[in-house]
């Protein structure tokens, strides 16, 4: 179980929502002894917090934030738009 990180990390956002459907869905089923269902909840929590840093970088990939005049946020801009 040392190299599941290793493996995590590897998926792309597609596949590891995918394991982290199934799990849910194993989870929801109720059929899973306990400490199975520890495993299965700790291998999804990797899984949730794998898929979120994917969003992530999407995100900031995706836009920007623009300052206002006082340094505030302002709103949001294309990642790749120039500047105003």
């Amino acid at each position: 179980m040392a190299s599941e990180p290793q493996t995590i990390d590897t998926l792309s956002f597609e596949d590891a929502l995918r394991a982290l459907e199934t799990i849910v869905r194993q989870l929801e089923s109720g059929d899973v002894p306990l400490e199975d269902s520890i495993s299965l909840y700790e291998k999804g929590e990797k899984l949730r917090l794998h898929c979120q840093k994917r969003l992530d970088a999407a995100q900031a990939r995706i836009e920007r934030i623009v300052a206002g005049p006082d340094g505030a946020a302002a709103g949001v801009q294309p990642f790749d738009a120039p500047d105003r």
